[in-house]
């Protein structure tokens, strides 16, 4: 990749996350898999892979099971951080930012698009609980496809978006000598403009 500078940054992060997203969306396979951080009660912090499921001003959005670690954490925490990495465009964007949950209208209309396989697998597994064994799994997979068969797969309660609101996001572009690119952007409060700066590699 060539140098990344300052004639290169745009006003808004989000619109130059979307170049950037675009580009790795058509380089790699892939690109909207993204590390979630969060933290339990205790502080201690907790990440997983999770998929992006769309961005836009507002903030970047996923969709999980809302009783599962990370989403028992979300709601005693509603702050979490992102991580994007692009090896093969060697490049990383970082997001903070705190976490709201999304309606029930949005999160209908994703899980509608969902495979059907994925919308029973959504009721059938009780996600990040103990389980005896797979077939206790396979079990409660069957149980929801008798459930619904033939029929329409409604969305779980339990199960729904979040949108990460952003406070601040880095784009890092590696470069030879590990003197890398780093452009941090931060919004104070309910400011509506962001500012940015270079950062030490």
């Amino acid at each position: 990749m060539p140098p990344f500078g300052e004639a290169d940054l745009l006003d808004d992060p989000i619109e130059l996350f979307g170049r950037w997203y675009e580009l790795a969306a058509s380089e790699m396979p892939l690109a909207e898999a993204v590390c979630l951080a969060t933290a339990d009660p205790d502080g201690l912090p907790d990440a997983r892979m999770v998929l992006l499921k769309g961005f836009d001003g507002r903030g970047f959005r996923f969709f999980t099971n809302e009783e599962s670690v990370k989403g028992r954490q979300l709601a005693g925490h509603p702050a979490a951080a992102l991580v994007f990495y692009w090896r093969e465009l060697d490049r990383q964007v970082r997001v903070r930012g705190r976490v709201e949950r999304l309606g029930a209208e949005e999160s209908d209309e994703y899980f509608s698009t969902r495979p059907r396989e994925s919308m029973i697998g959504a009721w059938a597994s009780p996600q990040s609980q103990p389980l005896t064994d797979r077939a206790a799994l396979d079990a409660l997979v069957d149980e929801a496809e008798g459930r619904y068969a033939g029929g329409d797969v409604p969305r779980p309660p339990h199960w729904g978006g979040y949108l990460v609101v952003p406070v601040a996001i880095e784009f890092w572009q590696g470069q030879v000598g590990r003197l890398h690119d780093r452009f941090r952007y931060e919004r104070e409060g309910d400011a509506a403009a962001w500012s940015s700066r270079r950062l030490a590699p």
